[in-house]
């Protein structure tokens, strides 16, 4: 994939950080000597349950409701082939190619902690796609909590399905071929080990921890200028009364506006000019600050799961002297809770930033023009890009429903409480993606609301905010295609280009 930072897997886990920059295609991975050997004395283990002839599940048995049945030698192996094929049946559209290499890391993790058991080649095999660009097609809906996913990314490896390499979806085997691979053979468990276990979710939430981080700083930028916009009364930010309410997110924040807020002139001109704000400007630090506190429990949930062996069965010891555990250690009801609540903190985030941009169009809480345009009646400003923010916002109150306290009965009871918690980490994908277009808009109008303080400068980050906006986006004199300014700026909030340029002019 080019000339890229290696990241390995070595005695330690993945950082969720690390994970999200190999889904994001900016590292490539590799298994040291440590891993490696995990991985043999694992497989060693499981060789010599077979070579005894012992009962172990999903080695000797079948799935699930089905463990009580007994397999031979040659239908262990066979059974991992099977048990890819049955257990691929997702469906829908497929899964961004960042989501799906975030599961694909998740999993080379999760099996390098060597309790699965899985053969290295496997793990070879997936490190191999990551590092060459070759994604397996995974539909995206059909996991209640895991299997069906993985099972999608294990066919891949056997050159079975679809892969997209370089934008272009293909025939699986034929991307392996143009990668210079073969597709792998299968042993026994390995079938098993591919689709168990919470590395799917565990994937999944390390992407949607890694954007939420860079949301909520956008979040403090966004506000920062409609609060400076809407002549906000700087003192619900002092520290000495902050500090009287001390949530370490919320002290954060409110370190962070102030920052952002320095020796802007905007706002020293208007102090005094009304008693109190509104809660969606006064309360910034509080709301925000709730969000940053969710973020930084979901953080520590992820830092865990992500240095746990999550298959069932596990192995443990050595050749001469092992155990084979059945457990549930897939089941994903940390992180189920974990990403449930994120939805909840991120949608938040866009219900306050909503409500903001809706009082900066408003000339009856703003005192600027009609939707911040110069000529109001023959031009519309930002009239509807406001119903585009409240058609988000509307969607992510839905989404933000809480998905672990539902439940199914699946695999004929075998498994009859599911945690659900890869299709809550999917909804809060959905969350943040809504959230930041939100935060978009609200960038855009609290920029052009700027544009009616001639002479009087922004703060010292809000100002670094506006020209960096601006270096792209000109102001709008006049009505003009308001969809591309949008998109433009959504992809900017992803990419982590314009925050840093911006972060760089605080203290």
């Amino acid at each position: 994939m080019g000339d890229k930072a290696t990241i390995s897997r070595g005695e330690g886990a993945l950082t969720y950080r690390e994970l999200a920059a190999i889904a994001r295609g900016e590292a490539e991975l590799a298994l040291d000597a440590t891993s490696q050997a995990r991985l043999r004395n694992g497989r060693a283990i499981v060789e010599r349950i077979i070579a005894k002839g012992e009962r172990a599940y999903g080695i000797s048995t079948g799935l699930g409701a089905l463990s009580d049945i007994v397999l031979s030698g040659a239908q262990q192996a066979q059974l991992s082939r099977n048990t890819l094929m049955s257990h691929a049946c997702g469906v829908g559209e497929a899964l961004p190619i960042a989501a799906t290499r975030a599961i694909m890391a998740s999993l080379v993790n999760d099996l390098a902690h060597g309790h699965s058991g899985v053969s290295p080649a496997v793990v070879d095999q997936l490190v191999a796609l990551l590092n060459t660009g070759v994604t397996p097609v995974v539909p995206r809906r059909g996991s209640v909590g895991y299997i069906t996913h993985g099972a999608h990314i294990g066919l891949a490896l056997i050159g079975i399905g679809d892969a997209a390499v370089d934008g272009k979806t293909m025939p699986a085997a034929t991307a392996l071929t143009a990668a210079g691979l073969a597709p792998v053979t299968l042993g026994a468990k390995d079938g098993l080990c591919l689709v168990n276990g919470t590395r799917c979710l565990t994937g999944l939430a390390a992407l949607a921890l890694a954007e939420a981080e860079l949301l909520a700083d956008w979040a403090d930028v966004t506000a920062a200028m409609s609060f400076e916009a809407l002549k906000g009364q700087i003192a619900a930010f002092d520290p000495d009364l902050l500090a009287l309410k001390p949530h370490p997110g919320l002290l954060r924040v409110g370190t962070r506006l102030r920052a952002l807020l320095k020796d802007s002139e905007i706002v020293a001109r208007h102090q005094g000019c009304r008693t109190q704000d509104a809660l969606s400007i006064r309360a910034i630090p509080q709301v925000h600050g709730a969000a940053r506190d969710q973020i930084d429990h979901v953080r520590r949930q992820i830092e865990i799961e992500l240095g746990s062996a999550t298959d069932n069965p596990l192995v443990l010891g050595s050749p001469e002297a092992y155990r084979v555990i059945s457990n549930a250690h897939p089941h994903g009801q940390s992180l189920a809770l974990a990403m449930d609540l994120l939805g909840m903190a991120m949608a938040e985030l866009g219900g306050i930033a909503e409500r903001r941009l809706d009082r900066l169009i408003n000339p009856a809480t703003s005192t600027l023009p009609p939707f911040l345009v110069a000529e109001p009646g023959v031009n519309s400003g930002m009239m509807i890009a406001q119903y585009a923010a409240a058609s988000l916002a509307a969607e992510n109150r839905l989404l933000a429903q809480p998905l672990v306290t539902d439940n199914f009965i699946t695999s004929a009871q075998q498994e009859d409480h599911i945690s659900l918690g890869t299709p809550s980490a999917l909804k809060c994908g959905d969350i943040i993606a809504n959230t930041r277009r939100i935060l978009a808009i609200e960038y855009l109008l609290a920029a052009q609301a700027f544009e009616f303080y001639p002479g009087l400068a922004p703060g010292r980050g809000t100002r670094a905010a506006y020209s960096t906006l601006r270096a792209e986006i000109p102001a709008y004199d006049a009505d003009r295609f308001l969809a591309p300014d949008i998109a433009l700026v959504e992809r900017r909030l992803a990419d982590g280009n314009w925050a840093s340029r911006i972060a760089s002019c605080l203290d």
